[in-house]
């Protein structure tokens, strides 16, 4: 098929590989392969050599172009091919006004898809996932979850605005293959995913708002799963707020997936005694984010194989590593990364949780702050987001049932909005991973 000019291309690098292009990328294209017996497609309707305008409008400029002259005007230069292929020419086909294939998502055929639909997680389509009479109705395998908390926060407020920033830093995922694997299409896959949006977490109550993250998590991992899914739990991301909405999240996941392994990166080790980190005033203080992990742990959520990545915030108290220990953490400081490097990390993590099953909760304060700087608590010194990917990368095969992304806060985010879209960009390589795992399942079982 040979590409005439009338066609519209999407981009030069398109124009340039036009002759692979599937004839249904483009909404309206005339032949030019001297076959005289060509129909058009029913779809189209030709404009002949009708102006844009009168093509689009009808000819209510008539007579206009006749009655208005231009002193000096020149014929404008020829184009050359590889331009000419873009521009829009007096005889472009317009689709038929009943053709929508590009409004309604059935095909993308022009650049735009990161402004359509509504700001859902990576254009995901939105389900309700907290009715509990659509449990068995509503079958999806990954669900992202929002939680707008940001009430246990020691330091700088806004993580309730998480959600919706990094749903905003997700406008430009989209159904496509990465380049550090090129068979992975992690939205056009064997598994279902889905955003359920934000449950309508109070912000006046943390003991309440806490309860509304679990079970709305809950719910989320009572619905049903696809046929391709081995497992009879949907797994669930879930876009903090604070990072206190990991204790909530994993109470939720332990109930289907039993004791569970955490993978945590972060700056600080958020295993602290809340009797020095909040419960020393009220009880009620004593579960914050910095506790949760200790309250994890106490309350036999967690296995004995845990591990930290990334730490480098000061320890408090001089008793705070044999804590960490006793909550059943290993470390790795973020200095090893220039030690032992990404694949050395890579292999004390996997070494560490084994296949057990495993949660990871990511604290964008895990990033240096010239790459995530709208964290609840920065500390310099810092991965970068191209280590941080890496190493999360790296993590392939091990049995990953649920995770978060936390910390961060939109409001002093900058205008480039770094955080969000790192933060989006983290949480696809989680649900990338997940996606990878039941791959492989789905393909052993067929």
């Amino acid at each position: 098929m040979k590409i005439t000019k009338s066609c519209l291309l999407l981009s030069s690098a398109a124009y340039i590989q036009a002759a692979s292009i599937p004839e249904q990328m483009f909404l309206s294209c005339e032949r030019s392969d001297g076959n005289p017996n060509h129909q058009a497609s029913p779809h189209t309707k030709t404009t002949g050599n009708k102006s844009f305008l009168d093509a689009y409008f009808g000819n209510f400029l008539d007579g206009v172009a006749d009655a208005v002259t231009v002193k000096g005007k020149r014929e404008p230069l020829p184009l050359p091919d590889e331009i000419r292929g873009l521009a829009v020419h007096d005889n472009y086909e317009y689709p038929d006004p009943d053709d929508l294939r590009d409004i309604n998502g059935s095909a993308v055929l022009y650049r735009g898809g990161e402004f359509g639909y509504i700001d859902t997680f990576a254009h995901l389509p939105l389900t309700n996932c907290f009715d509990p009479e659509l449990y068995e109705k509503e079958s999806f395998d990954i669900a992202v979850i929002g939680a707008p908390f940001d009430s246990g926060v020691s330091y700088r407020p806004g993580a309730r605005f998480g959600p919706s920033g990094i749903r905003l830093g997700s406008r430009r995922l989209a159904p496509a293959y990465s380049v550090y694997n090129e068979k992975l299409n992690p939205y056009k896959n064997w598994a279902k995913i889905v955003d359920c949006g934000s449950p309508p977490v109070t912000p006046l109550d943390n003991r309440i708002a806490i309860d509304q993250i679990y079970r709305a998590n809950r719910a989320a991992g009572k619905h049903s799963v696809t046929k391709k899914n081995k497992f009879d739990h949907p797994k669930i991301v879930t876009l903090g707020g604070d990072h206190t909405i990991t204790l909530p999240a994993i109470k939720a996941a332990f109930e289907n997936w039993g004791k569970i392994s955490v993978i945590h990166f972060d700056s600080h080790l958020d295993t602290w005694n809340p009797y020095y980190f909040g419960g020393n005033v009220t009880d009620y203080q004593s579960l914050n984010h910095g506790t949760y992990l200790h309250w994890a742990h106490e309350k036999g959520l967690l296995s004995d194989t845990s591990i930290h990545a990334a730490i480098r915030g000061p320890y408090p108290g001089k008793k705070d590593v044999e804590h960490d220990i006793s909550c059943g953490f290993d470390r790795i400081l973020a200095r090893d990364i220039d030690k032992i490097g990404a694949d050395g990390i890579i292999k004390k993590i996997k070494q560490r949780v084994g296949d057990s099953p495993v949660y990871i909760t990511v604290d964008v304060d895990s990033m240096d702050p010239s790459t995530a700087p709208a964290s609840g608590t920065v500390e310099p010194g810092g991965w970068t987001s191209r280590e941080l990917l890496t190493v999360l990368d790296g993590l392939d095969g091990i049995n990953i049932i649920g995770g978060d992304v936390v910390e961060v806060s939109p409001p002093y985010d900058t205008a480039a909005e770094i955080t969000s879209v790192v933060a989006a960009q983290v949480a696809d390589s989680i649900i990338s991973l997940m996606v990878l795992q039941g791959e492989s399942d789905t393909t052993d079982s067929e």
